[in-house]
């Protein structure tokens, strides 16, 4: 029976050191989650700070929004003022939702009096009219005004969990303007800006699309998530201390 139980314990702490082990790598994961999501904290409102202090800046001419985008291939979220006419057979369809309802953001290639092309996108559309034989009424012939956000182009798809744009059934899940330009029928040749406009709130004719879908008011709860992260490390540790003060010890 001596024997027996003497055996018993190495075993009994070994398995005490394995919880202990388990139980810091897990306190070490926690408080990085947490100031991880304190750097996301900074990140967020250093965007937000920047989005509102573009946004309420006034609408540049295209021009002048080329220059900014040549100097530093960021020209997101600045307004920015340009004419042109619309290419409405070229219109791509990316699959959105706007304010709960399914549809897609219209983006159709809008041409300068340059020739050049540059993909605007004119709004939302619910998902049964994404024919735009169906709202003939918004496809505004002869040239237009437009004042919007201009957008970067995306470097890439998104990640893995995107679906692959679809340019033959004109269904984009993420905004590829490359693909876009290369699908909608411009000229052998065409030049495109290198990115996007966003058109702001000017109602269409018809009602549709429904401009002014940029989205400027970015959810923040990075806070929260870090309290959070912080709060089971902190639980943890407690719960660790209770069983090292409690836990037998081994004899």
């Amino acid at each position: 029976m001596i024997q027996e139980k003497t055996m018993t314990v190495p075993a009994r702490r070994s398995g005490h050191v394995l919880m202990l082990v388990l139980g810091t790598i897990a306190f070490a994961l926690l408080l990085v989650l947490g100031s991880w999501q304190v750097q996301r904290l900074y990140w967020k409102e250093e965007l937000i700070a920047q989005i509102a202090e573009r946004t309420k800046s006034q609408p540049l001419p295209l021009a002048e929004m080329e220059v900014k985008y040549r100097a530093t291939a960021d020209v997101d979220y600045w307004p920015v003022a340009l004419s042109g006419t619309f290419m409405h057979d070229g219109e791509r369809h990316f699959l959105a939702t706007w304010e709960g309802q399914s549809g897609f953001y219209v983006y159709t290639p809008l041409k300068l009096d340059d020739g050049r092309f540059v993909l605007v996108n004119r709004g939302f559309v619910p998902y049964d009219l994404k024919d735009a034989t169906k709202r003939p009424t918004g496809q505004v012939p002869g040239p237009v005004s437009i004042v919007g956000l201009a957008r970067n182009p995306l470097e890439g798809k998104p990640g893995s969990l995107v679906p692959d744009n679809d340019a033959a059934k004109n269904v984009f899940y993420w905004k590829d303007r490359d693909a876009m330009a290369a699908s909608a029928g411009l000229p052998a040749g065409a030049a495109v800006l290198p990115f996007f406009v966003d058109a702001d709130k000017t109602p269409n004719p018809g009602g549709l699309p429904v401009g002014g879908v940029t989205m400027v008011d970015m959810p923040n709860n990075h806070l929260q998530y870090a309290v959070t992260w912080y709060g089971l490390a902190a639980a943890l540790l407690g719960v660790m201390g209770v069983w090292l003060l409690r836990r037998p010890d081994g004899k």
